[in-house]
């Protein structure tokens, strides 16, 4: 007589599946609200807030109500894990925000800072002294999303240029360039708060 063993597919398949996939919404969520609000958008995090514990409360009682289930952790794990990961790609894709790029150069700066002007960017030129003598230092405040067209920039007009990058928590005034209408739309819908 064969013995014969049911496997509970829903206990050791799906129920941890289900649990990774939750937890990867829920993690992707937390990781694009502590992003946005380290970035000054801080209108949308209750929203995103919301999402998140609402998820992560289903997800605990799932794998509380099965405890004996070491698949279930693995599936909490694997989710937590991919949640960061992928909550980073969202964000890097949605490129909100404003950074500023600081170019230093020591050689003739005409070009570049024709090139930048032609394409929009708005930028401040000062005299500067380095290790090596009088630079020209050149600050820009643009959209993260613009950030590569400017890189684009530099590599054709002054390849050995020294530049940083660095995210602006909050800016007014300026010019920026029109490419991108998402800012203006974003500032719309929550609009900065006075000082």
């Amino acid at each position: 007589m064969l013995l014969q063993v049911s496997f509970d597919y829903y206990q050791w398949v799906l129920l941890p599946l289900l649990i990774m996939v939750s937890r990867i919404f829920d993690v992707s969520l937390g990781t694009l609200r502590h992003v946005l609000n380290a970035r000054g958008v801080k209108n949308l995090s209750p929203i995103l807030g919301f999402f998140e514990v609402l998820i992560w409360i289903v997800v605990v009682k799932q794998v509380m109500n099965a405890a004996d289930n070491w698949m279930c952790y693995i599936g909490w794990a694997g989710g937590f894990a991919l949640g960061n990961y992928i909550g980073l790609i969202i964000e890097e894709r949605l490129a909100l925000g404003m950074q500023v790029m600081r170019i230093i150069t020591s050689k003739d700066d005409t070009e570049l800072i024709k090139a930048l002007r032609k394409d929009n960017h708005g930028i401040t030129v000062i005299d500067g002294e380095g290790a090596n003598g009088p630079v020209k230092i050149i600050f820009s405040v643009m959209k993260r999303k613009n950030i590569m067209d400017a890189e684009k920039l530099i590599a054709q007009f002054h390849s050995d240029a020294f530049y940083s990058i660095e995210d602006v928590k909050e800016s007014s005034h300026g010019v920026f360039t029109k490419k991108d209408k998402r800012m203006q739309i974003l500032r719309q819908l929550f609009p900065e708060r006075k000082k």
